[in-house]
């Protein structure tokens, strides 16, 4: 059996509209996925994959599993990292006020992931119209003899 081209960008497409969906049902963000949107929304170059990858991993450091996370827990250069990326759109913040026992109000600031964001800048191309992916791809493991027809 052997694809043409076009049957191959058209399988390519259906899988990565498959990956989008998963991620958007999914309950948490790979370090891959997070990198990948780093590199796309910091500006139209983008952001050197090792630079990236690192700052993906101290971040999701900080959130573990969860969506949310709390200020007060930030060193000011991590304060800077996400203030970066919430220019970007990966991050949101949100606050929560309480009234405490003598009646005072405290305010408690957390920082979100921005789902959706992430979801576009995983989409998103660079320069060249082409979209950016990791490195590897799921047809890199399928044996050539798969992709003729006999």
């Amino acid at each position: 059996m052997e694809f043409t081209l076009n049957e191959k960008t058209t399988l390519e497409n259906a899988v990565e509209q498959e990956f989008m969906v998963d991620l958007s049902k999914r309950t948490t963000l790979t370090a891959d996925d997070l990198t990948m949107a780093i590199r796309n929304g910091i500006d139209t170059r983008g952001m050197p994959a090792e630079e990236a990858e690192h700052l993906a991993q101290h971040i999701l450091n900080f959130f573990g599993y969860s969506d949310r996370i709390i200020d007060n827990m930030l060193e000011p250069e991590d304060r800077d990292a996400f203030y970066m990326l919430e220019d970007t759109g990966i991050l949101t913040t949100e606050r929560e006020e309480t009234t405490l026992y003598d009646g005072r109000e405290w305010r408690i600031h957390y920082w979100l992931f921005r789902r959706d964001r992430i979801l576009d800048l995983l989409g998103r191309s660079d320069d060249t119209g082409e979209v950016i992916r990791g490195q590897d791809s799921i047809y890199d493991d399928i044996p050539e003899e798969f992709w003729t027809r006999e």
